[in-house]
């Protein structure tokens, strides 16, 4: 099958509102394909390819080849294509890696270019993509949805759950199950605004904090320890504490879901940056262990000495956790059925320094992957009015649309930066009226642009909201924000009224 088969496949599984019609979209694709294709297949579909770590962002993606007239590319090649690009290391490395994207995309056309652009930035718009996937695989296969969901908590692998699925059916499914030194896929919280809005959901309810660190996964059999992240990949090396608190444990053979967070002097827990560029490096552990000490947190215990535990209810893990895991090495937590008391914990967490509480539900199996009833993140919303300068065009389905936001601060006083002070950029939360709307007004108040960006004047006020703000070399402040959304356009205020930078700055001051 060539490549345009997918990626006409993707693109109306993305314009397809509805999901049962997504599943049969993408069913029907993947019933055309033969054994040696549907693995390569599903890792572009499901966006798994990214996982190839192939180093190619939205800059490389700027300057491209004219589009190919005719569809030549197969699946299997592009895949092969993709596995060469994250090959590529060492001196030389960009320039070989520009060649190569060039061949693969000057092959491709149009509408497998936009696809292809969408795998390598994770902009993939078919809905919740291992969730639609997962069910169409189901549903290709002729195979309960149920199997599939489990083995792709097990296996952690689009492709290889749909290889066994569509060639092995229900009884190649039944052979996933947990393994020691494999990473299960990480059970997912929903959200609420407020722990009122959660304890409707989950009463009585299990609360714990919500640190603000990197989701770890710790496998022990006997004296071999792993650790893994929330993305299944392996870090052990990196994070010596992590492995040594497993060590001390009395067990044989345990998995442990937690995180791990660089914490302060004091307690509190430092920037979110410090603890990821902590996990991410691969320097001397024994030399930044001293310099940035992480601590590790444990919240769920899925396999003890030889018994899993993933579908016993979640209090009946969290006891057995607590027998095996000392106090000072697990996420503090309570159970309750009262708002007062939930909300006391609630700004408890918040007083240290943390980001919320995780509700859950103390009769819920561990069901990972999924973003199902049985947890609830809550963390307050913190907002600013921010004016828009630019914003780039969109790709795939907001092709023709400007996208990206350039969002800044007013500058109310500091002399060595500009009038409106860049804190970051986002697409999230705009709907397709938004997206319009949008374009239109930046083209009336367009000054420049280039290939990718239309610089506007500053006129429009934005009501973004974001999770905390960072330190970043990147921007004039040195501050950016946290997974920044869209709200809402506030046609009411003038940007003379928007946010300042001095504001900014005190909210990082506070710890934000």
């Amino acid at each position: 099958m060539l490549l345009n088969r997918l990626a006409s496949t993707s693109r109306a599984t993305a314009a397809e509102p509805a999901r049962n019609a997504k599943i049969t979209l993408l069913a029907d694709c993947l019933r055309e394909l033969g054994p040696e294709q549907i693995p390569a297949a599903v890792a572009l579909l499901s966006g798994e390819s990214r996982r190839l770590r192939i180093g190619v962002g939205y800059a490389a993606l700027r300057e491209l080849p004219p589009h190919a007239e005719s569809a030549t590319l197969g699946i299997r090649e592009t895949e092969d294509a993709l596995t060469a690009l994250a090959a590529v290391h060492g001196k030389g490395a960009q320039a070989e890696r520009a060649r190569l994207l060039a061949e693969l995309f000057g092959r491709a056309t149009e509408e497998e270019q936009e696809f292809l652009r969408a795998v390598l930035v994770g902009e993939l718009r078919q809905g919740a993509l291992d969730a639609i996937l997962g069910d169409a695989v189901a549903k290709a296969a002729g195979v309960p949805a149920t199997a599939v969901r489990r083995a792709l908590m097990f296996r952690g692998s689009a492709r290889a759950v749909a290889a066994a699925s569509l060639s092995g059916g229900a009884p190649a499914l039944r052979a996933f199950g947990l393994e020691l030194g494999r990473p299960v896929r990480p059970m997912l919280a929903a959200s609420a605004p407020d722990v009122a809005t959660a304890l409707e959901r989950i009463s009585p309810a299990a609360l714990e904090w919500k640190l603000d660190g990197i989701r770890v996964q710790v496998h022990r059999d006997g004296e071999r320890i792993s650790v893994f992240t929330r993305s299944l990949d392996e870090i052990t090396a990196r994070v010596p504490e992590v492995v040594d608190a497993a060590r001390s444990l009395a067990v044989r053979s345990v998995v442990l879901d937690g995180e791990a967070i660089a914490l302060g002097p004091d307690g509190r827990p430092r920037p979110f940056q410090v603890t990821a560029a902590r996990t991410a490096s691969r320097q001397d552990p024994d030399r930044l262990r001293t310099e940035v000490p992480l601590r590790v947190f444990f919240f769920d215990l899925l396999h003890l000495d030889g018994q899993d535990l993933i579908d016993r209810p979640a209090e009946q893990r969290w006891a057995r956790l607590a027998e095996v895991v000392p106090e000072h090495l697990r996420v503090p937590h309570t159970v309750t059925g009262g708002a007062e008391p939930a909300g006391v914990f609630f700004r408890d967490a918040l007083a240290h320094g943390h980001e919320g509480v995780v509700v859950k539900d103390p009769g819920a199996p561990y069901a990972a992957g999924r973003r199902g009833a049985g947890w609830i993140k809550v963390k307050p919303r913190h907002t600013l009015d921010l004016v828009v300068t630019a914003a780039e065009w969109g790709s795939g389905r907001r092709r023709g649309l400007l996208s990206n936001l350039h969002l800044a601060a007013r500058n109310d006083g500091e002399a060595d930066l500009e009038p409106w002070v860049m804190l970051g950029k986002t697409f999230k939360g705009l709907t397709d009226e938004l997206l319009a709307w949008q374009t239109e007004q930046f083209l009336a108040r367009e000054v420049s642009r280039d290939s990718y960006t239309v610089h506007v004047r500053p006129e429009l006020v934005v009501e973004i909201a974001f999770d905390g703000l960072q330190h970043s070399p990147r921007y004039p402040a040195g501050l950016a924000l946290r997974f920044a959304r869209v709200l809402r356009y506030r046609e009411d205020k003038p940007a003379a009224e928007a946010d300042t930078i001095t504001a900014v700055r005190g909210l990082a001051a506070e710890g934000l």
